[in-house]
């Protein structure tokens, strides 16, 4: 089963939702609150944890600015946001059998989208 650490925002409720169904979850609000970006990436790939998160800036790192996102990441982008909507959603995802790893998801109500990430070649 995979490993996922949440992003600043995901929302506290989702967290508590996700753990009490036993889905391995750090959260980056209780280990390291306030780091950049690039931070919480490489913890991401140091702890082998799929990344989720609300932020659009994970893609542009990943994407345009080559950064290793090899880990995985799940987007979410629902159009809905209650907290308890929003618990649910995050829940219902993670519980998903799909290989993230080398993964950019996007997850939104109706569909989840994966598509491979840019391959990192050794210098």
């Amino acid at each position: 089963m995979a490993k996922f650490l949440a992003n600043e925002n995901v929302p506290r409720d989702a967290v508590i939702a996700a753990r009490q169904l036993e889905i391995d979850l750090a959260w980056i609000k209780e280990l390291a609150p306030g780091v950049p970006d690039e931070e919480v990436l490489t913890m991401s790939l140091d702890q082998e944890r799929v990344l989720v998160t609300f932020d659009k800036d994970f893609g542009e790192l990943a994407f345009q600015q080559g950064k290793d996102a090899s880990c995985g990441v799940i987007l979410f982008r629902p159009r809905l946001q209650s907290p308890q909507f929003l618990a649910q959603f995050v829940v219902s995802v993670l519980s998903q059998v799909i290989d993230w790893e080398g993964h950019f998801a996007v997850a939104q109500e109706t569909n989840i989208r994966v598509i491979p990430l840019p391959s990192r070649q050794s210098p």
